[in-house]
């Protein structure tokens, strides 16, 4: 199982769809406070560069609540800002949008063995500069666990998913995002993952580029 591992870095660092010459970053924090066994507070920052740690473009800063009234299905209302500057070099002004955006969601998941299939939906209420847009998610996405039967303390595993964006007003379509990943969970309270990013816009309004390395470090707060 570790040599699956091991292909699956390579992929993700060095494979075919990133032989683009400049790879952006995807850097994510997320922080959960578990209130109880159904509802979670979490804070999420992204920071985002269109090259290898560099030109840095995009970050935002969402806060909400998960409420989770069963073990298969997670509703989330979350809110917060997300800035994106021009490029050409580290958050370079004039910011090119300036959005403030709140969404609730939906997860329904399924086990089948140790396979992991989710379902999730998200309805994104965006209040930009230019004006107030809707945008609604569609994500299917798969974990599966490599050394565990489930993904507990010490559990490695590797995950897949697919996300299609659309809005309200023609031509509908406006992004595709593909992301595969390898991580793991240290403890409890520490989960970390690596992944690929590559998505296509049919209509770039809020962020540029197509290919990012994903570092993701999940903390959980004790209670």
């Amino acid at each position: 199982m570790y040599r699956i591992v091991y292909i699956i870095v390579f992929f993700v660092c060095t494979g075919r769809p990133l032989q683009a010459q400049h790879p952006g970053t995807w850097n994510i924090l997320n922080v959960r406070y578990p209130v109880n066994s159904k509802l979670t507070i979490f804070s999420e920052g992204q920071v985002r560069s269109l090259s290898f740690y560099d030109d840095f473009h995009y970050h935002e800063l969402t806060t909400g609540v998960i409420f989770r009234p069963s073990r298969q299905i997670t509703l989330t209302l979350a809110g917060g800002e997300y800035l994106t500057y021009s490029s050409g070099g580290n958050f370079v002004s004039p910011i090119r949008s300036d959005e403030f955006r709140f969404w609730p969601q939906a997860a329904i998941s399924q086990s089948f063995g140790r396979l992991i299939l989710e379902h999730r939906y998200r309805s994104e209420f965006r209040f930009i500069t230019s004006g107030f847009r809707l945008r609604f998610r569609s994500r299917l996405g798969i974990t599966l666990p490599l050394n565990n039967r489930e993904i507990k303390p010490g559990t490695i595993y590797m995950g897949a998913s697919e996300e299609l964006f659309f809005t309200n007003r023609a031509p509908y379509f406006e992004r595709n995002r593909f992301i595969l990943l390898v991580g793991r969970q240290f403890s409890r309270r520490i989960t970390m993952h690596l992944g690929y990013v590559h998505q296509f816009d049919y209509r770039i309004n809020d962020e540029t580029g197509s290919d990012f390395v994903q570092v993701s470090l999940q903390a959980t707060l004790s209670r």
